[in-house]
């Protein structure tokens, strides 16, 4: 499965990224992750549909330093992605 999310609220800076790359890797995820110019992070996740929704919902609360205000998520197809990027 694959889902894409949009994470707002004080979500840059405060290591979302690489929290989001350990979680995603250490499940098996493969996809990226990024900051937006609009203050938001993007990330896409592939990956076995369990693995997938768990990080979708870790996404609502992500690292200690965060302040998520809002996640929206939306189904893709399937890419065959390999691996998990932070894209700078």
């Amino acid at each position: 499965m694959r889902r894409r999310v949009i994470v707002s609220g004080r979500v840059q800076d405060v290591g979302y990224r690489d929290a989001t790359a350990r979680r995603a890797r250490a499940r098996g995820i493969a996809g990226w992750v990024r900051n937006r110019p609009d203050g938001t992070v993007e990330a896409v996740f592939e990956g076995a549909p369990d693995a997938v929704a768990d990080l979708v919902a870790w996404c609502r609360e992500g690292p200690r330093l965060a302040a998520v205000s809002g996640v929206e998520a939306f189904d893709e197809p399937e890419e065959g992605l390999a691996g998990f990027e932070v894209r700078r």
